[in-house]
């Protein structure tokens, strides 16, 4: 089925079958891009052909190279202008799709991909862009507010790629939309992408409304029924917030994403999840984003065991690896349910999903069997024994450093000072992320006081640095 680095097993056809140049085929394979997944392949010869497309599509089906291949294709690398534009509902997610067109695009020379969101200060965006850029990802409130300050030029582009669609119009986007696409050129001398996992009418009317002659891939994918185990357990409210503690004490999953409907029921879960001594913490609108930036950071890098988060405030993350889901509360919408659901179990690995369910959300749990075409399994809580010895702790701790890439440290800078100076083993060390002004590296737990103290003694690319456990 699938294709990408992700490790998924390999069914699919060769991207040596699609009409690409030799350089860009042997940067794909150094990647280990080899065969393509269901959306690539079902896309890419539509797009690099020059047709429009609707494509549905989930995140972590590769559709991230799905559009970025012929986004590039598009290209001319000796012309110093934006040349693409890619909307995200997210910053998180803005960053991931920089990442990964900046790796597809190794192969060209000097190709440059700027990312543009809210939650990150203007100055810096502004410098960037008066350097130039051949391709922009951002969020549309951030693209509309440099639209506005004339910092940012379309006359030049020739793909526009809106991705993940049905976010961004439930999060409130569609004006910006229609004022980002009034500056740029019309349909007829631009290639748009428009990429959604669900395809509902406010959808489809957005993409009548900005694409030309589109070809459509539908490409609803759910992960099979043995991917994924479901469980439900019916709880009273005053139980609930317990039988999460009970879930994760019996199976002990090594990541959990745990979803809650309301900002208060956060609050309150992590708050019992950390009184019996787990590493939890919670991801909700209220957050600055500084603060979401060093969550999602801990969570990702292993250093955090439950991330409990509204619907709302974990769109657009793609998180590999991840354990299993809980269903604190039962969402109102069946569709929300299985988009929870299928966080779990991804290329080709089993996930856990569990859901808690009282007796007043049984009319949701109905609508969510109606979807899924089968009936709930129900467990009771009274099965879940908590396995005896040291309570579930994360395996690894993260360490920031303050200084990042406007102080020119790299990722190979860190794990030097760790391992050259310090005497670290490599395996000691988890990932690194190099933000503009911060640096976290993730190391395991039992090295984790040794690696502070060197860190706060010696010295990374020459200077001496600040460090602090998160």
């Amino acid at each position: 089925m699938t294709a990408s680095p992700a490790g998924a097993p390999v069914t699919g056809p060769a991207f040596s079958t699609l009409p690409l140049a030799p350089h860009v085929l042997d940067n794909l394979q150094r990647l280990g891009y080899e065969h393509m997944t269901p959306i690539q392949a079902a896309s890419l010869p539509l797009t690099l052909a020059g047709k429009d497309l609707i494509a549905q599509a989930k995140t972590g089906s590769g559709k991230t190279a799905a559009f970025a291949l012929p986004l590039l294709a598009n290209l001319n690398p000796r012309l110093f202008a934006v040349q693409a534009l890619v909307l995200c509902p997210t910053r998180e997610l803005a960053e991931q799709v920089t990442q990964e067109i900046r790796r597809l695009a190794r192969a060209e020379d000097h190709i440059k991909v700027l990312t543009l969101c809210g939650g990150a200060t203007m100055r810096p965006q502004l410098a960037s862009l008066a350097h130039g850029a051949h391709v922009v990802v951002g969020t549309p409130g951030r693209i509309l507010d440099h639209l506005g300050r004339e910092s940012l030029a379309m006359e030049a582009l020739n793909t526009l790629v809106l991705d993940e669609a049905d976010r961004m119009l439930e999060m409130g986007f569609a004006e910006d939309i229609a004022a980002i696409a009034q500056h740029c050129p019309p349909s007829a001398k631009r290639q748009t992408l428009l990429f959604s996992a669900t395809y509902p009418d406010d959808v489809a009317k957005l993409a009548a409304r900005y694409l030309r002659e589109p070809q459509q891939v539908r490409l609803a994918e759910r992960p099979s029924a043995n991917q994924i185990e479901q469980r439900f357990y019916e709880v009273t409210d005053s139980e609930r917030l317990h039988a999460v503690g009970l879930l994760l004490g019996h199976f002990r999953p090594e990541r959990t994403l745990a979803f809650c409907n309301t900002k208060q029921q956060c609050r309150d879960l992590v708050a019992v999840l950390q009184a019996q001594g787990l590493v939890a913490l919670e991801l909700h609108g209220d957050l600055e984003q500084r603060e979401r930036d060093q969550v999602l950071v801990q969570f990702a890098n292993r250093s955090c065991s439950v991330l409990v988060a509204t619907d709302v405030a974990a769109r657009g993350l793609d998180i590999a690896g991840l354990d299993a889901v809980i269903n604190v509360d039962i969402t109102p919408d069946p569709a929300v349910h299985t988009h929870r659901v299928g966080r779990t179990g991804r290329a080709g690995e089993s996930g856990l999903a569990f859901s808690l369910a009282s007796l007043d959300e049984m009319d949701r749990v109905g609508r969510i069997d109606q979807m899924q075409g089968c009936d709930s399994r129900w467990h009771p809580l009274a099965e879940l024994k908590a396995v005896a010895g040291a309570p579930l702790r994360p395996p690894m701790v993260t360490l920031q450093i303050l200084g990042g890439r406007k102080e020119k440290i790299r990722k190979g800078d860190v794990l030097g000072a760790l391992t050259k100076d310090l005497g670290l083993d490599a395996a000691h060390v988890g990932r690194i992320d190099v933000n503009d002004f911060s640096t976290y590296v993730a190391v395991q737990r039992d090295v984790a006081e040794q690696a502070l103290r060197g860190l706060n003694a010696g010295k990374v690319k020459g200077r001496s640095v600040k460090a602090r456990r998160l």
